[in-house]
């Protein structure tokens, strides 16, 4: 065999070889497409899409922890440092219909103190659309005229009810007009409970909440009233807020229809010798709030009622870095017809995300 031949056969061999592996070779099958969250800008930040739907979801919430010393609503107690962690979860959805945006609102709270002493609350769950809202949140008797101060004591005087069930209609003009009608749960808040002797177990009337405001400019203006279907009496609040950027200011006046009963908005929140004192006929607030820098702010409320309540909280929150807040408060409160008084303390620290 000369070497041409052999150089011919030694090809054909490695040829066959090739074909033979070549048939044996393995395919690598196509990667599944990734599907990435896609950020959904529509309803503000945080939200994202939930893979697959076309629902957004935006998750959030709170850390908090603080120590209180004494107590601003109750003359009686007179404990030392009490130390408190909360946490909070809230999660909310929105989906685009043709009647405008479907959302959803929901705040999860566990609590947690010295002694043991933990709650866990459904602090709020409703769903909206198109203006309308229903299920558990704060009485729009305080949410629409804005509670009553940047503190923490801010309803040390009374300025109505927290988390009921509701049907609301929210109306915004869009020129700086807006309304508000609720019908509130009637079996919870203060009238419900029997503070004026009342039996609510077979009562079905809803509680009632009107109101209306306009802004223009640095000046705001707004008035609600709230019906008390158990007692058959009510309360009238109105309010005028200023923000003119160096300072921020309000003044808010209240009306009970029956100064000699407790109404679900016109009701008491004093503990101890205090308990069931209310506003008599009236009540009023005032605040200011003086940005220092970006990172400081302080603040003032007073109030004061016809049944002789005084109450006064000033405070100073401080953001050393974004979403952080140390915020010291101190509070003080006279109850001229009882002839006691208090001064309370808190100092909280606070993350948001």
């Amino acid at each position: 065999m000369n070497i041409k031949s052999l150089l011919l056969g030694s090809a054909a061999a490695l040829v066959a070889v090739s074909g033979a592996h070549a048939a044996d070779a393995v395919v690598a099958a196509e990667p599944e497409p990734l599907e990435y969250v896609r950020i959904c800008d529509a309803y503000g930040a945080g939200y994202f899409f939930i893979p697959g739907t076309e629902t957004c979801l935006k998750i959030g919430g709170k850390v908090r922890s603080e120590g209180e010393w004494y107590d601003a609503y109750n003359p009686n107690n007179v404990r030392g440092t009490l130390w408190h962690t909360r946490a909070e979860l809230n999660v909310e959805t929105a989906t685009d219909t043709e009647y405008g945006p479907l959302k959803t609102n929901t705040i999860l709270r566990w609590d947690w103190q010295e002694g043991g002493s933990t709650s866990t609350n459904l602090l709020w769950a409703y769903i909206s659309l198109g203006g309308f809202s229903v299920g558990k949140q704060d009485s729009w008797f305080n949410q629409f005229t804005g509670y009553a101060g940047d503190v923490i004591n801010d309803d040390v005087v009374y300025d109505g009810p927290y988390e009921l069930n509701q049907i609301t209609y929210n109306y915004d003009a869009g020129n700086g007009f807006t309304a508000v009608i609720s019908l509130e749960d009637s079996n919870s808040g203060v009238g419900a409970h029997g503070s004026n002797g009342e039996d609510s177990s077979d009562h079905y009337a809803p509680d009632v909440v009107a109101g209306a405001g306009y802004k223009a400019g640095a000046w705001s203006f707004k008035v609600v009233g709230g019906y008390d279907s158990i007692v058959e009496e009510g309360a009238i609040k109105a309010r005028i807020d200023a923000d003119f950027g160096v300072l921020s200011a309000f003044v808010m006046g209240g009306w009970n229809t029956d100064g000699d009963k407790l109404n679900k908005y016109a009701g008491s929140n004093g503990g101890g010798d205090a308990a069931g004192i209310g506003w008599g006929d009236w009540a009023v607030w005032g605040g200011v709030g003086v940005p220092i820098n970006e990172k400081l702010k302080w603040n003032l409320q007073l109030a004061y009622t016809d049944s002789k309540i005084f109450a006064a909280t000033t405070n100073l929150k401080f953001n050393p870095v974004k979403n952080l807040l140390i915020e010291p408060e101190v509070s003080y409160t006279n109850w001229d017809s009882i002839n006691e008084d208090q001064w309370a303390g808190i100092l909280r620290f606070e993350r948001t995300f």
